[in-house]
């Protein structure tokens, strides 16, 4: 596999500020909905939002799921508004979306493929969990060597994985159905490299953080849609499109937060049984 690798220097501090945005489910027509939800126009709200951050972040993550309808359109739509944060945006692919389109409309908007970005204290891993066709996760015996390889070339350098789908159980029996199946060649791996400090993923549309056998696991809200968090049957919450602060120390410590939208801004349909 080939490996592209980008080089991101940290602040002043050492510290690499950082956003993530995920799950934007974007069509092609800004006023088609998700759930209720037109996902083009949540999607450049949380891009007004996070605006904010212009200034103090280097860079985003994008982990996922970036179109609902496979469109080339919906893909250049990402990068017109994911550009405006004006800093470099680091994405992978989600189980919606189709990479045969996915990579060349973005590579034709200016936005590389990017699987190992270096700093002067991280390293940052992005992972294709895609299992074509399906909507659960795997990591295919190339995923897991580049990984490898990964950890080994930096072992001195604190590491944050980036990858779509959840790696552990959040509690929702309908949700974790669609989980990383593979988990546990994952786990055993990067449980043997003292220096992964946290995997952070999309896919579930909530807010989550375990710790586990010293490795955090984040999970982000979505920009459109939220799913209720422990519900063992389809269930949508009520709270607003979201996305992730996030700063990583260099002494390894990350220091985070959940930013949302204005509650009540784009409200999704009560009655949804599934999508």
């Amino acid at each position: 596999m080939k490996t592209q690798v980008a080089q991101l220097k940290a602040n002043a501090q050492g510290d690499l500020p950082l956003l993530q945005i995920t799950d934007m489910h974007l069509f092609s027509d800004r006023e088609k909905d998700l759930l209720g939800i037109k996902t083009v126009q949540s999607y450049e709200a949380v891009i007004e939002h996070a605006s904010r951050y212009s200034s103090e972040c280097l860079a985003v993550l994008s982990t996922g799921d970036l179109s609902q309808d496979h469109s080339e359109q919906s893909y250049i739509d990402f990068t017109t508004h994911i550009k405006t944060l004006e800093m470099p945006c680091y994405w992978l692919p989600g189980n919606h979306d189709i990479q045969a389109v996915m990579l060349p409309s973005l590579l034709q908007q200016g936005l590389a493929q990017t699987r190992q970005i270096i700093s002067d204290h991280w390293q940052i891993i992005m992972l294709d969990s895609q299992v074509e066709g399906v909507v659960y996760g795997g990591l295919s015996e190339q995923q897991l060597c580049f990984l490898q390889q990964a950890l080994d070339e930096y072992p001195d350098k604190h590491t944050l994985i980036c990858i779509h789908h959840h790696v552990l159980p959040v509690g929702s029996a309908w949700l974790d159905q669609h989980i990383l199946k593979n988990s546990q060649p994952f786990l055993d791996l990067i449980e043997s490299f003292d220096n992964v400090r946290a995997v952070l993923s999309g896919h579930v549309h909530q807010a989550g953080d375990i710790l586990h056998n010293g490795i955090c696991f984040m999970t982000t809200p979505s920009t459109c849609v939220q799913f209720k968090p422990n519900s063992d049957d389809f269930a949508l919450d009520s709270q607003a499109p979201g996305y992730r602060y996030l700063s990583l120390n260099k002494e390894g410590d990350i220091s985070t937060r959940i930013e949302r939208l204005e509650q009540g801004a784009f409200t999704v349909d009560a009655d949804a049984k599934g999508y």
